[in-house]
C-alpha cells in the first residue's frame, strides 16, 4: 500500500484541506498509517497532478487562503484498483521487540522503562479511540451501528486499532513484570 491509497480514502468521507487532512489522520488513519504532515501534502500535491483529487481554493478574510481537496471519480476507480488487488500479509518491525529479544544478555532497567512507556502510550490511545467509535456511532449501539450504519469502513479501522492498541498494552505490561521478576530473582541468587 502507498500512501496515495490512504489519503484517497481519508478524502472519501468529503473535502479536506491538508491541515484538515493531517488532523484526519491524526485522529482515525493513525492507527493503521502513520505519515507526517509534510508527507500529506506532497502526495496531495502528486495526486491533484495526477488527477485522482481535485482542489479548490478557499478564500479566507482573517487567515490565509486555503485549498480543499476531494477525491475524483478517477482517485476513487484508483481506490477500486487497490481494493481488489490481493493484500500483503502484515509483519511486525519493532526496535523494542529486538531490546526484548536481546534481554537475556543485556540489563533490563532501560526496556522495562520503555515497555511501560509504550503501555502508557497505548492507554492513551484506547482512550481517543474509543471516544472516537462513540462519536462515530452516535446514539446508535454497536451491533446496531455495525448493520444499519451508513458508514461504517472508519469505524472498522478503529475497533481494529483499538484492538491492537490494548493487546499491545497487555503484552508491554506483561513483559515489563517478567523482566522485573527476573531481575528480582536473578539478584536474589
Amino acid at each position: 500500500m502507498a500512501l496515495r491509497h490512504a489519503v484517497l480514502a481519508a478524502l472519501l468521507d468529503g473535502e479536506y484541506s491538508g491541515y484538515q487532512l493531517a488532523k484526519a489522520f491524526d485522529v482515525g488513519v493513525a492507527n493503521f498509517w502513520h505519515a507526517l504532515p509534510q508527507q500529506l501534502y506532497a502526495e496531495l500535491t502528486k495526486l491533484e497532478k495526477e488527477g485522482l483529487v481535485a482542489g479548490r481554493q478557499v478564500v479566507q478574510e482573517t487567515r490565509p487562503n486555503k485549498r480543499l481537496f476531494h477525491v475524483t471519480d478517477a482517485g476513487r476507480a484508483e481506490l477500486e484498483k487497490f481494493a481488489a488487488a490481493a493484500s500483503k500479509p502484515s509483519f511486525i518491525r519493532d526496535d523494542l521487540l529486538v531490546k526484548v529479544q536481546a534481554a537475556d544478555r543485556i540489563g533490563t532497567a532501560a526496556v522495562i522503562e520503555q515497555l511501560e512507556e509504550r503501555a502508557s502510550a497505548a492507554e492513551g490511545k484506547i482512550e481517543v479511540l474509543g471516544k472516537l467509535l462513540r462519536r462515530l456511532r452516535g446514539d446508535a449501539d454497536e451491533e446496531e451501528f455495525l448493520r444499519e450504519g451508513e458508514r461504517i469502513g472508519p469505524y472498522l479501522t478503529c475497533l481494529r486499532g483499538l484492538a491492537f492498541e490494548r493487546e499491545h498494552r497487555d503484552w508491554c505490561l506483561r513483559i515489563a513484570t517478567v523482566l522485573r521478576e527476573r531481575r528480582t530473582a536473578h539478584a536474589e541468587r
